[in-house]
């Protein structure tokens, strides 16, 4: 053989053999390149699988969180409904019992004792008080002796204390001079005046007790009162007309 053609061969087999471990070269690194992306998408995989885990994890956790919350809300919202309706209770009980305290103050305020004025004499006296008397005199002044003597006696039984007893006393004695009870009239007359002997009827109570006496035929007491009128109440209208009485019995 020729040696050209020995060159030749032995350049032939080279190139073979240089091409076949080339080959085997690159089927090694596609291997290589197929593990590591195996490799790499497990671990993705197993980051995914984490992070879905982790978010699963989370998000039953801020469920939980919610409905925990949502729990509370309906808590607090049951507790504020509760507590608006005590203060709405409270409210109207409030109202109720200002309405009430109005009420009895309304009474009280009725019934407290009221400064009056009668026959130049000031003093206190109830509402009950004021309007019996009041309504005794109305009775006397319709002309009902009878039955304003009624009322004024049971008056003063009513209120031994009060500042109408003079004057009631002596509408008593008018009321008993009217239907003809002297003797009684004369009493009530003379409780009057020991009761109050300034009183601005004092002297014509005085006078009245004259004209009973007279009515009794006692001209001897009834010249002794109306003596005892002139000098007791010497400026008075009853005085005078007391005068002029006595000028006129025998």
């Amino acid at each position: 053989m020729q040696p050209r053609a020995l060159w030749r061969g032995a350049a032939l087999a080279a190139a073979l053999l240089c091409a076949s471990a080339g080959s085997q070269a690159a089927l090694f690194e596609d291997d290589e390149a197929r593990r590591a992306i195996l490799d790499l998408r497990q671990r993705v995989e197993a980051m995914r699988q984490q992070t879905d885990q982790r978010l699963a994890d989370e998000n039953g956790q801020l469920r939980r969180s919610l409905l925990d919350l949502q729990s509370q809300i309906e808590q607090m919202r049951g507790e504020l409904a509760r507590m608006t309706g005590q203060n709405e209770q409270l409210t109207r009980t409030l109202s109720e019992m200002q309405s009430r305290q109005t009420t009895i103050d309304d009474k009280l305020r009725q019934n407290e004792p009221s400064k009056v004025s009668i026959d130049g004499r000031e003093f206190n006296a109830d509402p009950k008080e004021k309007a019996d008397f009041e309504a005794a005199l109305g009775i006397f002044r319709s002309g009902q002796f009878a039955q304003a003597q009624t009322a004024f006696a049971e008056f003063v039984k009513r209120y031994p204390q009060s500042g109408y007893n003079a004057s009631a006393l002596f509408w008593l004695g008018n009321a008993q001079y009217a239907t003809r009870n002297y003797n009684e009239a004369i009493a009530n007359f003379r409780s009057m005046l020991s009761l109050a002997p300034d009183h601005a009827k004092a002297p014509e109570a005085v006078l009245s007790i004259a004209n009973c006496q007279i009515e009794l035929k006692d001209t001897r007491a009834a010249r002794r009162t109306l003596e005892d009128l002139a000098k007791a109440y010497p400026q008075s209208e009853a005085a005078q007309a007391g005068r002029e009485r006595l000028s006129r019995l025998r």
